[in-house]
């Protein structure tokens, strides 16, 4: 069950409060690195928001603090909630054909392969109720592992119903318990030659009909030398901007990186899957609005290349981290994993790993403003780490490092003790 948010919460003691503390806007640069850490910090929580951070001795004598819960953090490291900027939250069943035959050395299609076709089969036979159910059991896992805020996809729709099928089970995840920013994904499973009438389809009716239902907050497009080429995906953005979509595109997952430039063009929020981006990507990118969402889990899970993260925090890109949770290229939900990934493999440190998995993930979901750091007025969403020092997040490779997981001031997940087992006589 449960814990609601109680009137007045104080979190103190902490070994090392995290509260990345800056500027209203994605981070960039040396920016990445400065945490905000205090030693011995406490939060102070009122109604779900935060309205004071700063040393305990400070904040937990201050008048605003008396009567208030305490929730004691001694020696734990306090941190923003993780917000996953990329996933494809309902995705159908596990593509456990397609694994076993890479393993053996098949290629990369996959439009024959029947766990394709079971996830279609799954989105439209099941109904939204038993979808939502699945989906909540992958929200549940996220939300243990420490994300409060998500960003999740359609594309696995097929159609028109299925589509919005998928758009109406994230309505209803939506704040259940974790924040849920839906986007409508322009992608198809067909032939190349396909692409033209699958585009003219979605800008025709999925566009106007998401927006009526208001469905979905972004729009977002796989632009690419496979699915949709430059000037079809222009035409794509420039539909949903016309109708007020936030804008967000998929390019630089190959060498054909053409993309990029047409996300700066568009405005877009972020250019998500860079794995491939060279000193002119990174200048356009670092030159405009647009954040890098770059997916670790996504090259570690195929054997792929990795984003060249090094290089675009150094010409001043600001970069976001994201899972990238879907059954064909990325089945995990753990964020401490991805920011484990982007250390070893991205050669990012440990604080730019962080302030990329909260500050600028949640500014890439246009949700900057109210999560991603703990501040007066923001959203009390926040974790209690079993570790004394922020550095142990990467350093235990795929440990669950969560004690407990607070959403608007609500405990949503607490670790729960290990029963040993009785003795044998």
């Amino acid at each position: 069950m449960l814990q609601q948010a109680r009137m007045l919460i104080l979190v103190r003691g902490a070994r090392q409060l995290l509260t990345l503390h800056g500027p209203k806007r994605p981070r960039r640069g040396a920016e990445q690195r400065e945490l905000g850490l205090i030693q011995d910090g406490a939060v102070l929580i009122r109604d779900g928001a935060i309205i004071d951070v700063g040393p305990s001795r400070r904040v937990e004598n201050l008048n605003a603090a008396r009567g208030a819960e305490e929730i004691n953090a001694t020696g734990r490291v306090v941190m923003p909630g993780f917000v996953d900027s990329h996933t494809h939250l309902v995705c159908g069943p596990s593509w456990l054909e397609e694994y076993e035959a890479r393993l053996a050395g098949a290629s990369g299609e996959v439009l024959d392969v029947p766990d394709l076709q079971a996830t279609f089969r799954s989105i439209q036979t099941l109904s939204t109720r038993r979808l939502e159910s699945r989906a909540f059991a992958t929200a549940a896992a996220m939300v243990r592992h420490g994300t409060t805020s998500v960003e999740a996809k359609s594309g696995f729709g097929v159609n028109v119903s299925g589509e919005l099928k998928i758009l109406r089970v994230l309505a209803r995840l939506n704040r259940h318990p974790l924040d849920v920013t839906a986007t409508l994904l322009a992608t198809h499973w067909g032939e190349r030659q396909e692409g033209p009438q699958r585009l003219e389809w979605l800008r025709s009716q999925m566009l106007p009909k998401v927006r009526r239902l208001k469905l979905a907050h972004f729009a977002d497009i796989r632009c690419d030398n496979r699915t949709f080429n430059l000037e079809e995906s222009r035409g794509f953005l420039e539909s949903a901007r016309d109708l007020g979509f936030l804008l967000k595109v998929h390019a630089g997952e190959s060498e054909w990186t053409e993309g990029v430039g047409l996300a700066v063009e568009m405005g877009a929020v972020s250019v998500d899957h860079l794995e491939y981006a060279g000193a002119e990507e990174a200048a356009l990118l670092a030159g405009s609005g647009t954040i890098a969402t770059l997916l670790p889990g996504w090259s570690y899970y195929l054997g792929k290349r990795y984003a060249p993260a090094r290089e675009l925090i150094a010409r001043g890109v600001p970069v976001a981290l994201a899972s990238d949770l879907n059954p064909h290229t990325s089945p995990a939900c753990n964020m401490q994993m991805v920011i484990s990934l982007a250390c070893s493999h991205l050669r990012m440190t440990p604080a730019e790993a962080i302030m990329a998995a909260t500050v600028n993930g949640a500014h890439a979901l246009r949700r900057g403003a109210n999560a991603g750091s703990l501040e007066k007025g923001n959203d009390a969403d926040l974790l209690l780490l079993n570790a004394s020092d922020y550095r142990e997040i990467p350093y235990h490779f795929g440990m669950n490092q969560v004690h407990m997981t607070m959403k608007r001031g609500s405990v949503v997940y607490q670790e729960g003790p290990v029963l040993r087992a009785a003795a044998q006589g």
